[in-house]
């Protein structure tokens, strides 16, 4: 029953995604608030969507599966829209070009996450001992977030963005929304380009602390990628709900941070107590809510968030 899955995620995502691209955002213009509101609705509803076929087609289990990844991965890219906007800052990106630039980059995502996933389930099921190193991982990554107050964000020192500032060719002039420009009559990048770049790179980086979170849930390839690119199709549209509003959730990292310490202790205790996956569902999902609710009854002071 699986291959017909795979055919429906396939048609779903592509048709979707065109039908953002070519009828909804054909030009660049600043995305209303009601319209981000309604983006992100609808991917969230696919994405809960696809989750009842999984669970009509694999079972209860592959369903709490796919559920519990989905709400790991979503609220990991929730925290990740901190970096995003903290890029566009210090590139000057206009309003109204940003969502082109997280369409493009939420492309690359689909790809690179797909290969991620897919030698991390292949490297599992080849060495077993791997679980051990993922679960310490996640462990390490948890309390490194619960410790640290947020990171700043220095495109100047990404390796990869200093690398194509350096060899590739790029125009200072005004992009207009385009990636590529002729400059006399030669090809050249646009800095919107190089902003494009930093997204993608750090988007990598992203994923080595949300896939071995994801893998440690399950290791179904489907259940496995599909949450994981359902989840991050819609952080777009979320990026405009939640532009003005991600400094007030004020204990959205340490529920994180929370989250990635249990479901690597989870991995490490495997051999020795296997726990249910609604289990991990419940657990994820009361620990966000319990943070969200608890940002909105006790808000950053002002003078805090200036």
């Amino acid at each position: 029953m699986g291959p017909w899955l795979w055919v429906v995620f396939g048609v779903v995502v592509a048709a979707a995604l065109a039908l953002d691209l070519m009828v909804f955002h054909r030009s660049s213009r600043v995305e209303s608030l009601r319209t981000a509101v309604a983006w992100s609705a609808f991917w969230i509803g696919l994405g809960l969507g696809f989750g009842l076929l999984v669970g009509i087609a694999r079972g209860r289990d592959a369903a709490f599966a796919y559920l519990t990844a989905f709400l790991v991965e979503k609220a990991l890219s929730v925290d990740n829209l901190f970096v995003f906007f903290a890029l566009f800052s210090y590139f000057g990106v206009e309003p109204r070009y940003q969502h082109h630039v997280l369409f493009w980059g939420i492309l690359g995502a689909l790809v690179t996450r797909g290969v991620f996933i897919f030698a991390g389930v292949a490297l599992l099921e080849s060495f077993q001992w791997l679980v051990w190193v993922l679960g310490v991982l996640l462990v390490a990554t948890g309390a490194k977030l619960a410790v640290g107050d947020g990171e700043d964000v220095h495109p100047e020192r990404n390796a990869v963005v200093r690398a194509a500032s350096r060899w590739l060719p790029i125009t200072s002039g005004p992009s207009e929304g385009r990636f590529t420009v002729r400059v006399g009559g030669l090809l050249r990048l646009t800095p919107l380009a190089l902003v494009l770049v930093a997204v993608e790179s750090t988007d990598v980086m992203f994923a080595v602390d949300s896939v071995p979170a994801v893998l440690a849930i399950s290791r179904d390839l489907l259940v496995v990628y599909t949450s994981n690119i359902f989840a991050i199709l819609g952080l777009r549209a979320l990026y405009f709900v939640l532009a003005g509003a991600l400094q007030n959730l004020r204990y959205l990292r340490p529920a994180l941070a929370l989250i990635l310490v249990l479901i690597g202790v989870k991995m490490l205790l495997a051999e020795v107590f296997d726990v249910p996956t609604v289990w991990s569902l419940a657990v994820v999902a009361g620990i966000l809510v319990v943070a969200t609710v608890a940002s909105l009854l006790n808000p950053v002071p002002e003078e805090s968030e200036e």
